[in-house]
């Protein structure tokens, strides 16, 4: 019989549930490593500056929410002011224009942050939606500053009796407008990071635990009475295994002369 492969107070060196060897520790930088502080404040530095940025063309948002925006067409008649078309759908699409603009402005944004930053960052994603939801808050009161008037009597009267005036720019539906931009941001750059964002390599576990776990399977090795030294286990068989097989070979040719003798009578019979 051969002798074991490894001792039985050693552990296998092969085993991966096995326990780490005494006095073996993680390599730096490896998965148990945290962010320094220095690392954390540079993201949240990053975040702010991306949430300031997306806020700010919350301005141009407004801007072209003002300019395409269909216009609500009232007339008075020095006593009341109605609507020109009681069955208009010019108030329901000034709300509809500013959520389509929200949704491309909220994937713009997020392409150009992750092109900026493809490794993003739990800093950087909340900077997009807090900068998409102030820039919609921004862009709503841009729109209604630089539109029409709110005071709706006193520019019927300078309007006259009888003249179509625009009401003023108004969104009806606050809260689904304002929270497109910031939706839609947060989607586009979970799905760029998922498809194209950079991918953490796999660990190298004999790395991290270090060269303890190599001693063990060395000092295993060449362990067993037989065993010659780089050769293994099975020389020691294999060397008694040859001797065996060599007497059996000799024993084997003697027997097989003295039974061909016999058959053939000694001395030789002469015809």
């Amino acid at each position: 019989m051969t002798a074991p492969l490894t001792p039985p107070h050693e552990p296998d060196p092969h085993d991966p549930w096995a326990a780490p060897p005494s006095g073996s520790r993680l390599a730096p930088g490896g998965p148990a490593s945290s962010p320094t502080a220095a690392e954390r404040r540079a993201e949240l530095a990053q975040g702010a500056a991306t949430a300031v940025l997306v806020a700010v063309t919350g301005f141009l948002l407004g801007l072209l929410w003002l300019w395409l925006a269909p216009r609500v067409p009232l007339v008075s008649d020095d006593t009341a002011v109605f609507l020109k078309n009681s069955e208009g759908e010019e108030a329901i699409g000034a709300d509809g224009t500013f959520v389509l603009l929200a949704l491309a402005f909220g994937l713009l944004s997020a392409v150009a942050v992750f092109l900026l930053r493809r490794r993003g960052g739990i800093s950087l994603v909340v900077g997009l939606a807090v900068g998409g939801l102030l820039g919609s808050l921004l862009a709503w009161r841009v729109g209604t500053w630089l539109g029409p008037t709110s005071d709706v009597v006193a520019h019927a009267k300078q309007a006259g009796k009888g003249v179509t005036f625009d009401a003023p720019l108004e969104l009806h539906a606050v809260g689904a407008a304002v929270l497109a931009w910031p939706i839609a941001a947060m989607l586009a750059h979970l799905v760029l990071t998922w498809v194209w964002g950079p991918r953490d390599p796999e660990p190298d576990w004999e790395e991290f635990w270090g060269a303890g776990s190599g001693a063990g399977a060395v000092s295993g090795a060449g362990s067993g009475p037989g065993a010659v030294p780089g050769s293994g286990h099975g020389s020691g068989f294999l060397g008694g295994s040859g001797a065996e097989a060599g007497s059996g070979s000799e024993s084997g040719s003697g027997s097989g002369a003295g039974e061909k003798g016999g058959a053939e009578g000694w001395p030789p019979r002469r015809s």
